[in-house]
């Protein structure tokens, strides 16, 4: 029995360049790993990250889908805003170990795994000046006030 519907004499109709690409991932796919439903292995910062771990696993055979992660979803946020992939829960054991430890949140992994940066003291040695002298001032004021009361 032939995949696809021919009519006599009728050539089939040129497939469409998403309908190809669709078909294309869906023949990667293991079918033994889409059952069940979907839960969260990996949050990324953006849309092109999410696109990047969507391709690793499905090099590995596992099947994803991206949302934009809760508190996000915002239309005019476009690409930008952090994304969750999800995968079916029978490849979640599989996934986390295509995408190793990484797959934990990276965003808070990024948070606490960058070095801080020394910046130039002055910007503070300012601000603490400008305190001091509004503190100062405060002060006077109150003073005077207090003394042309009495």
């Amino acid at each position: 029995m032939p995949l696809e519907l021919r009519t006599a004499g009728v050539p089939p109709a040129p497939r469409r360049a998403w309908e190809r690409e669709m078909q294309a991932r869906a023949r990667l796919v293991d079918p033994s790993l889409a059952l069940g439903p979907p839960v969260r292995v990996a949050t990324v910062e953006n849309l092109a990250e999410a696109e990047l771990v969507q391709a690793l696993l499905l090099d590995a055979g596992i099947p994803s889908m991206v949302r934009r992660a809760g508190g996000f979803d915002v239309p005019d946020f476009l690409a930008a805003g952090p994304r969750d992939v999800l995968v079916p829960a029978a490849a979640a054991a599989a996934a986390e170990e295509v995408l190793g430890d990484k797959a934990r949140n990276t965003r808070h992994a990024a948070a606490i795994d960058a070095p801080r940066r020394a910046g130039a003291p002055w910007p503070r040695l300012a601000a603490l000046t400008l305190v001091a002298l509004l503190a100062t001032a405060a002060a006077a004021a109150l003073a005077l006030a207090l003394l042309d009361s009495t």
